[in-house]
């Protein structure tokens, strides 16, 4: 009986599941075509004969390694600065009383609701006073504040036991030693998620990249993809090559992270 009921529930899934590979399985095909294949009507599936070319005019036509070291160093310092704040930030939201705390925890979330294409003026005005345009951590520093990874964070601490923290402090440790030794280890599954998430929008973050780095000796893979992308035509098959080997490093980090990411996002999103 159970069985019958669940039958649409997986035939559902099912389906979007389909929906949601076949995009990727596209694109893994595309890149072993030629242009013409590509540009063919009525489309085919398969390719006529494999080909790497794709793979060849791609790390011929952009600087992949400068690039990647740049990507990589944006991702590590937007990761490290915006887990930092925000675990900082939601403790003190979720566990510190201070005047204010619940109007000033409301503009936070506000903030979500404004387009962050409206920052950019304010934000490039900082960096270009700080003197650090054409730097690497021009790309980073606005990406550490986070009104989304406080919220998270807050509510990972406001779902943690208070009993830990009440023994802690009877041992004689100030609120700084009870974050670090007691409250912050058990969040380690919400941790896992901020990284995946920020790691995600870090490495595809294409906008800011481009008004902060004019001269274009800092600028990240998503700026080397987007200039495959012709006026007048877009040789596919090399997109596609390129999109796949930039997004590598981001399954892999998601494969080692996956169960950390899902309990995260499962144990912090809506009590409180």
């Amino acid at each position: 009986m159970g069985e019958r009921r669940t039958w649409p529930i997986h035939l559902l899934l099912v389906i979007a599941s389909v929906i949601m590979v076949v995009p990727f399985a596209w694109q893994i095909l595309t890149v072993f075509k030629t242009t013409p294949e590509v540009a063919r009507i009525p489309p085919t599936i398969l390719p006529e004969e494999f080909s790497l070319h794709s793979f060849e005019t791609f790390f011929s036509t952009v600087p992949f390694w400068s690039m990647f070291a740049v990507s990589t160093g944006s991702l590590v310092l937007r990761v490290a600065g915006q887990v930092a704040v925000a675990a900082l930030a939601g403790y003190a939201f979720a566990r510190l009383p201070f005047p204010g705390r619940n109007v000033l925890f409301g503009l936070f979330i506000a903030m979500l609701m404004v387009p962050s294409q409206l920052f950019l003026i304010g934000q490039y005005g900082l960096v270009r006073d700080l003197g650090l345009l054409d730097t690497l951590p021009a790309l980073a520093i606005p990406g550490m504040f986070s009104a989304f990874g406080t919220f998270l964070m807050r509510q990972a601490f406001l779902n943690l036991p208070s009993d830990f923290e009440e023994a802690a402090r009877l041992d004689g440790a100030n609120p700084f030693q009870v974050f670090w030794h007691v409250m912050l280890p058990m969040t380690k599954p919400t941790l896992a998620a901020l990284t995946v998430l920020t790691g995600l929008y870090s490495w595809n973050d294409l906008l800011w990249p481009l008004i902060v780095s004019p001269s274009g000796e800092n600028r990240p893979l998503p700026v080397g993809l987007a200039g495959l992308q012709g006026q007048f035509g877009t040789d596919y098959p090399t997109l596609m090559a390129g999109a796949l080997v930039c997004s590598i490093p981001l399954v892999l980090v998601f494969l080692l992270l996956q169960r950390q990411f899902f309990r995260g996002i499962a144990s912090s999103g809506l009590k409180g």
